[in-house]
């Protein structure tokens, strides 16, 4: 076992397994990861808002953050529908104060 927490590991996973998020312009954080009940929240903003194909990203997080984490056992990825999101951003696309709406952004 690592001595990072879950979400420090699915932030650096993240970092390498999603570099195309970055590539194009989105944003990806981590807004929980519990390693209690294995539930890990994932939000994307950037040019992720409104993408045709930010549905696709987001079920192949879902999809392989639970392959990769033994301790993984649900995923939610938000996408924001509109609204802004945070400017500040580091290594992979990490960061910002990203906002999203409560109700479904008509991915999930």
């Amino acid at each position: 076992m690592s001595d990072k927490s879950l979400a420090e590991r699915v932030e650096q996973w993240m970092v390498g397994q999603m570099p195309i998020i970055q590539m194009h312009g989105g944003t990806s954080v981590v807004r929980e990861a519990d390693e209690e009940t294995g539930e890990v929240v994932v939000e994307l903003g950037g040019t992720c808002s409104g993408c045709g194909i930010s549905n696709v990203t987001a079920e192949n997080i879902r999809r392989d953050l639970i392959m990769d984490f033994d301790e993984v056992s649900e995923v939610h990825v938000k996408v924001p529908s509109t609204g802004d999101q945070g400017a500040s951003t580091v290594e992979g696309g990490r960061g910002g104060d990203l906002q999203y709406e409560t109700e479904s952004a008509g991915h999930f």
